[in-house]
């Protein structure tokens, strides 16, 4: 399977079909496939009617001459332009959403996202508040779990963020992660399946938790209370994604323990960038002492503004600091990503066909795609 770079344009966002998220590697770059209007990916993973033929299952169409994809349509130091509007260039819009609308939703199942060899347990960090860590969390958990994925979220985070964005109550009184932690109830106890999304589920937290930190403080083991509890779990899941708290305390410190892999939700500002070496010296820490496994194998670029030029200055330094750790796949900021929430909701269920959506699809698809290639981590 080739694999092939994608460049951004510097055309105005009224150009772009809506719904198309931005981003882009430098050159020499390997990448992974990313999904365009007209396809998933390789022709041989995916495949789905087009909007004029539901029935047919064409391949995407070849960037060059429009054709299908062959190999020798696309060379691996090939660039191809996410803008391009490729084979359904004569769509309306509405057409274009509904088709990535039930692109993402895949309401057949018949569109499976790669499944890792081992269970992949991912911890979302970052001690800045705001850059999009719960967001980040819900929305690719949701992506992997409506494409075949079986995906667990751990939100230990006190606000319980996670658990509203699911829908999963996590009132006073329900069973929580702070029971996990402190009490050692199983994992498998606390864990409540996600309404609508099949193989989602989701370990609640409530403001209890807000006192473990202290409460650790005292425990043996303190640092690896939360791994014992995922080893434990009966059931193995494909993907467990841990919402970390703003800070950089035991909870956080607990998360990093239990996973084998980071991401790290970056805002497209300057203020994101500062807090930045700290969380890695952090990670270094846990990797030295506690956790040598540990990777930062993810970066996510969140909240871009195409717009302004602080934007693109941040997310080339991160590139450039960074390379192929960072994702192709960008966030935008987009409105409909905020107020999913409001409604106990994902953005990927709320507005599937919205730009928010399509980026998070994208970006849980390249997450998913690294994993196949490289065996779990970068």
């Amino acid at each position: 399977m080739h694999e092939y770079g994608v460049s951004r344009e510097t055309e105005s966002p009224l150009d772009r079909p809506s719904g198309m998220s931005v981003g882009g590697p430098h050159a020499g770059e390997q990448n992974v496939p990313l999904p365009r209007a007209g396809g998933y990916g390789p022709p041989s993973q995916y495949g789905y009617g087009s909007p004029s033929n539901p029935a047919a299952t064409p391949v995407p169409a070849s960037p060059s001459s429009g054709g299908p994809i062959t190999d020798e349509s696309v060379q691996p130091d090939e660039h191809v332009s996410r803008e391009t509007p490729g084979g359904v260039e004569d769509d309306p819009p509405l057409a274009m959403e509904a088709l990535r609308a039930v692109q993402i939703l895949n309401p057949s199942g018949e569109i499976v996202m790669p499944r890792p060899d081992h269970p992949r347990v991912i911890c979302v960090a970052n001690q800045k508040g705001g850059v999009g860590k719960t967001t980040t969390t819900v929305n690719l958990a949701v992506a992997l779990a409506l494409h075949g994925n079986r995906v667990l979220v751990v939100d230990l985070d006190p606000q319980g963020n996670a658990s509203t964005g699911l829908n999963v109550p996590h009132h006073a009184g329900v069973p929580d992660v702070y029971d996990c932690l402190i009490d050692n109830v199983p994992l498998a106890e606390i864990a409540q399946a996600v309404e609508g999304i099949p193989n989602l589920f989701c370990v609640p937290a409530t403001i209890d938790l807000a006192g473990a930190e202290i409460e650790l403080v005292s425990v043996v083991a303190r640092e690896s209370r939360l791994a014992r509890a995922i080893a434990g779990h009966p059931e193995k899941f494909d993907y467990v994604f841990i919402d970390c708290p703003p800070s950089l305390g035991l909870l956080t410190v607990n998360a990093l323990c239990a996973a084998q892999e980071v991401l790290i939700p970056i805002q497209c500002e300057y203020y994101a960038l500062e807090g930045l070496n700290q969380l890695i010296n952090n990670i270094n820490l846990v990797r030295q002492h506690l956790n040598p496994t540990l990777d930062v194998s993810t970066i996510l670029l969140t909240m871009y503004d195409r717009r302004t030029r602080l934007a693109d200055a941040v997310e080339q330094d991160v590139r450039n600091h960074f390379g192929t750790k960072v994702l192709n796949a960008v966030i935008p900021r987009n409105v409909r990503v905020s107020e999913a929430p409001s409604y106990g909701q994902s953005v990927m269920t709320y507005d599937p066909g919205s730009r928010g959506a399509t980026s998070y699809f994208e970006a849980a698809l390249e997450i998913a795609m690294r994993g196949v290639n490289t065996g779990g981590t970068e």
